[in-house]
């Protein structure tokens, strides 16, 4: 009996889990056979207008699709069209808030101009033409006036790295070509003043002071390029396919070197004539300075500048080592003309007489043996 009392007790329970569950599910179908609710009052309308566009599509009445089934979750079918009626409260909003647009004040153009103009020149830190004639360039100027007129070997009290700062942040914002326009300037100017200066000189410091210059220019060349190696790389060996190193040397040679190639180079060949009339360290810096210059020059004094300059005359033969060996009797000669000795003899060794004296030679070859 207990046991029929307990099945009678779970039948009816489980007959009403499903009962309930039958309610339910036509609950659910219910709601979506129910009418659409209708539109709100004009006065929701008119608050909504402040609402951003686009804001009342979440106005339009929707149904909250609850895509499981009554009891496994399948699909009821798709939901039910938008109302008329959201749609023309959404366009109602959107010509409200385009009048709401209208009647807000528009910015000035002075205002938006100045605006803009400091906040790129803060943020991008715009180096303009009069900042690069006012700040930079001088800095650049009075370094460059230094190299110079240094002496070689001076040390001078600049900062290479502020230097090199300048040329990279001018090249950056584009003031290569003015920068490289005033370089060339700046040294044609200084090269024109040093060949007045070399035209005023006499005959006997004429040598030494070509010399001095040439030495100074090719020193100061050493440090300018380095500094400008950045306006070289993106400006004049991009768009000018030149390097700045040779542009500086032509403009020696052109301002400097070819002014005074044809009053040097008879002072040249005399000082040769003379030994030691000029120091044999400042002849070789001036022959090879010239040929590093111009090359062509070697065909004004050929044998000059073999003296310095391999490979310059052709090579020697066989048929001509007597000239060669009159040549060099002929050079002693003429240094013992010039008060030159060829020094104590005395203490010569044995063998060195066979040269000179072979009776002398034996002799002595049989005292030593």
């Amino acid at each position: 009996m207990e046991e029929s009392m307990e099945e009678e007790e779970g039948g009816s329970y489980e007959a009403m889990m499903d009962d309930q569950n039958h309610n339910n599910w036509e609950a659910a179908v219910d709601g979506f056979r129910q009418p659409p609710p209708p539109p709100p009052p004009p006065s929701s309308i008119a608050a909504t207008a402040r609402e951003p566009p686009g804001g009342q599509l979440l106005a339009v009445p929707a149904v909250s699709v609850d895509r499981k089934g009554p009891k496994e979750g399948l699909p009821m079918g798709p939901p039910p069209p938008p109302e008329a009626n959201g749609v023309i409260m959404m366009l109602k909003s959107c010509d409200a808030a385009a009048a709401v647009a209208k009647a807000a004040p528009a910015p000035t153009a002075s205002s938006t101009i100045n605006i803009n103009t400091s906040t790129s020149k803060f943020l991008m830190n715009v180096i303009t033409i009069e900042d690069y004639k006012s700040t930079y360039w001088p800095k650049l100027d009075g370094a460059i006036d230094q190299l110079l007129t240094q002496s070689p070997g001076d040390y001078i009290p600049i900062s290479y790295e502020q230097i090199y700062s300048c040329v990279y942040k001018c090249v950056c914002q584009q003031h290569s070509e003015q920068m490289y326009s005033d370089l060339i300037k700046k040294i044609t100017n200084h090269l024109e003043r040093v060949s007045k200066e070399l035209q005023a000189s006499p005959p006997d410091l004429y040598i030494e002071r070509f010399n001095l210059a040439l030495g100074q220019y090719m020193g100061a060349l050493q440090s300018i390029v380095p500094l400008f190696i950045y306006m070289n790389k993106f400006y004049i060996e991009t768009k000018l396919n030149r390097d700045l190193k040779d542009d500086l040397i032509k403009l020696f040679t052109e301002h400097v070197a070819e002014k005074h190639i044809y009053s040097l180079m008879p002072l040249l060949l005399e000082a040769q004539s003379t030994p030691f009339q000029v120091t044999p360290s400042t002849m070789a810096n001036i022959v090879k300075g010239l040929y590093t210059l111009r090359p062509e020059w070697v065909q004004m004094a050929p044998t000059l500048f073999s003296k310095f300059i391999p490979n310059i005359l052709p090579p020697a033969v066989e048929s001509e080592l007597s000239e060669y060996a009159a040549q060099d009797q002929k050079l002693q000669r003429e240094l013992i003309q010039n008060g030159f000795t060829r020094g104590d003899q005395s203490r010569k060794r044995a063998g060195d007489e066979l040269a000179y004296n072979s009776s002398s030679a034996c002799a002595s070859s049989r005292g030593y043996r």
